[in-house]
């Protein structure tokens, strides 16, 4: 704690919480044996007996602590004696617990003696009740919350009405307290009130009265906070400063004892807000990355790092190695596997699939929807969308407006055409969240799957303008002007996306196409390769370059990334029909280089994946008139002609393979000249056998004109 038993930087805001921290009690120098041990069973009969008193003990900031219970050990001792525990304070007469006569409330202190051997300082009350001693260094004691002082009850009070949102409790009676007090920890709570009742400026007024932003680092934090909502984001700089005042130039790092977060994360966070609101995203990105150095628990700071695409993947897995969870002690693996499953699902699969499994087997969350959306973001990566779908489906029966969920869900919905479920859940949506982005964005993606483009561009734009930070907005945004061909204000719309979202390659990926479109190679290549500084495993990225090269006449260059992006296909095991594109280009790449017989294999592994389809057909006959494999060629063009009668380009191949078909003299070893040679053997061992039966009959004539009879051999002989 700071001077003035405010929170320093190295605290969190639970140092300062209702009989927490400072707020101890007095221990008696001689404990009595006899209820010593008479307590010293933490569960069974002494908490039940205890439990409906007890209105403050239930709550998070000071509820007891269990010996053998922890994240790491889910299941609890479990109370067989009683049905009172955690739950028996969540009834209707209050968060903390049921109203009970003056002389029974009491509460139960988990003070920690570590440090003080005798005493603790600060004392607020007599002890009333037995102690309790639990491992090594936890003492219980019971107070009867009668004999507080005035101001410690109305804090409670205060405490207990925002804990039910009841903020014109909270502030009256906040109001009161701070009135008797002065104290900067009841100014912050005061303030707290009127942030949680959306009164920012009252807020900033309270805590910038007196200097209490200066002197207490939780009201600066609270100021700041206030200022953001408020959108004056430079004067909330003013306030958090450009760089961290706290940071330590040996790189020390202070360990934070009390289980919350540090302000000093926690302004660190601010700091990147900020910067990300005034579209400095480099100075934005280190101050996020600074919250998580200082603090790995600042959950805010590393969803903002990896939602909002101000890492590239590569940074993302870089990052994560570098931060330190051993100050988590036994949730050190549960914390860093949770933070794996959100990372680029592009490269280090089988570390995503580590962690959810240990996730799943250890803590039992494979149900749990953060899981469902890695792997729904997984599947998506894959472009599986069916399968993503499915699992996106089963996420929204248990809650059917998860906004992790949506944008992953409406995005398949789209990719499978789903027009009539868009159309529903983009319902749903106006008539319950009109002013979320995902709303429009779910409403755009539905015009967008019926064609009404510029209906699609509106709602794009408006939710783009709700959540500047929501890059699927954007980019939809720019799609509508690409579908129309209108080739420079998607380029305007790409470039702004790209600005905004320096972790994704995607806006960079379509600048490059839009360009390619265009024939503006030389821009193309130059944002094709600023993708691939980003994402170097996307398959469809990775195709792309290859056509570049295709076009620029560089076959070697466009053999070598089509190959990647076979490779890319593979390692994500996906099941996407852009790996035909890329079998289908290369097969044309190794047609201009030459290699014939590859470029069939191509071809034909194309066709037996996707049926006939009259352009493969055609490109296929052509190299095989190339190989001089006429009546392949001729076959295949016939083929691709069936398909599509009006293809210019196989009629006139195939009038050219026929053409040569004539021309032809074939070898006296061909296997079409000894069929035809045998065929004239036959023909002709026919013919004298037919010739012979004529002499034959011509002779019985004259014969038989002699009046000569044929003897019975004979006979038998012209029978046969």
């Amino acid at each position: 704690m700071s001077r003035g038993n405010t929170p320093s930087q190295h605290n969190s805001t639970l140092a300062i919480s209702p009989l927490v921290g400072s707020r101890s009690l007095q221990v008696p120098q001689q404990r009595n044996p006899a209820n010593a041990s008479s307590t010293r069973q933490w569960s069974g009969s002494h908490r039940a007996a205890q439990t409906p008193h007890h209105s403050v003990t239930y709550s998070p900031l000071v509820q007891k602590i269990q010996n053998n219970a922890s994240l790491a050990t889910p299941a609890p001792v479990q109370d067989h004696g009683s049905t009172a525990g955690l739950l028996a304070s969540m009834t209707k007469n209050g968060l903390f617990g049921p109203t009970m006569p003056s002389t029974l409330r009491k509460v139960s202190i988990v003070g920690d003696i570590r440090r003080h051997s005798t005493s603790i300082d600060n004392v607020v009350g007599d002890v009333a009740g037995a102690e309790s001693q639990i491992g090594d260094d936890r003492l219980v004691q019971d107070i009867d919350i009668a004999q507080l002082p005035a101001a410690e009850k109305l804090r409670l009070w205060r405490h207990d009405s925002l804990m039910q949102h009841q903020y014109r409790t909270a502030e009256y009676i906040g109001d009161k307290v701070y009135a008797m007090t002065g104290d900067p920890n009841d100014a912050f709570w005061l303030a707290q009130v009127y942030y949680n009742s959306g009164s920012y400026i009252r807020a900033v007024e309270l805590l910038t009265r007196n200097n209490l932003d200066t002197s207490s680092v939780m009201c600066r934090y609270l100021t700041a906070l206030c200022l953001i909502q408020l959108k004056k984001y430079e004067d909330a700089l003013d306030i958090v400063g450009e760089t961290n005042p706290f940071r330590d130039p040996l790189g020390n790092h202070v360990k934070n004892q009390d289980g919350g977060i540090k302000l000093e994360s926690s302004m660190c966070y601010l700091r990147g807000k900020i910067f990300s609101a005034l579209n400095n995203f480099d100075k934005a990105k280190e101050s996020l990355k600074e919250a998580l150095l200082v603090d790995v628990k600042n959950f805010e700071a590393f969803d903002e790092l990896v939602s909002k695409n101000l890492l590239t993947p590569t940074e993302q897995w870089t990052f994560i190695s570098s931060l330190d969870f051993s100050d988590l002690d036994d949730n050190e693996e549960l914390i860093r596997s949770l933070y794996i499953t959100k990372l680029s699902k592009y490269l280090n699969l089988d570390q995503v699939h580590s962690a959810h499994e240990f996730l799943s087997e250890e803590y039992k969350l494979d149900n749990n929807t953060d899981l469902i959306q890695s792997n729904a973001d997984t599947l998506f990566t894959q472009c599986k969308f069916s399968d993503c779908l499915k699992l996106c489906e089963e996420a929204l029966e248990k809650d059917e407006f998860n906004f992790s969920i949506l944008p992953i869900y409406i995005s398949c919905l789209y990719e499978l055409g789903g027009k009539n479920k868009l159309f529903l859940v983009s319902h749903k949506m106006a008539e319950n969240f009109p002013k979320h982005p995902i709303t429009w964005f779910g409403v755009g993606a539905y015009y967008m799957c019926i064609n009404k483009i510029s209906e699609a561009r509106k709602y794009f734009s408006k939710a783009s303008i709700l959540d500047p930070s929501f890059s699927q907005a954007w980019i939809g945004f720019a799609h509508t002007y690409a579908v129309e061909g209108e080739h420079e204000q998607a380029v305007s719309a790409y470039s702004t996306a790209s600005r905004y979202f320096p972790g994704t390659h995607l806006p960079n990926l379509f600048l490059g196409m839009q360009y390619l479109l265009m024939g503006t190679l030389p821009l193309a290549e130059e944002y094709f390769a600023l993708a691939y500084d980003i994402c170097p495993y996307d398959p469809l990225l990775l195709n792309e370059m290859g056509v570049l090269y295709f076009k620029k006449n560089d076959y070697l260059k466009a053999k070598r990334y089509l190959k990647k992006a076979w490779e890319a296909i593979k390692a994500l095991d996906s099941e996407s029909k852009s790996w035909i594109s890329i079998h289908t280009n290369l097969a044309h790449t190794y047609r201009k280089l030459g290699d014939n017989e590859r470029a069939v294999k191509c071809f034909r592994l194309v066709l037996e994946t996707t049926g006939k389809d009259a352009d493969t057909l055609c490109a296929l006959g052509y190299v095989y008139l190339r190989m001089n494999r006429i009546e392949k060629a001729i076959d295949s063009l016939h083929s691709s002609l069936a398909l599509r009668p009006s293809n210019q380009a196989a009629q006139d191949l195939l009038k050219q393979a026929l053409d040569v078909n004539l021309s032809t003299v074939l070898d006296e070893s061909h296997p079409l000249v000894i069929s035809s040679k045998l065929q004239e053997q036959g023909t002709g061992t026919m013919s004298k056998k037919r010739t012979a039966n004529i002499l034959d009959a011509h002779g019985v004539a004259k014969k038989l004109k002699h009046g000569q009879d044929s003897s019975e051999d004979e006979d038998s002989m012209d029978l046969e």
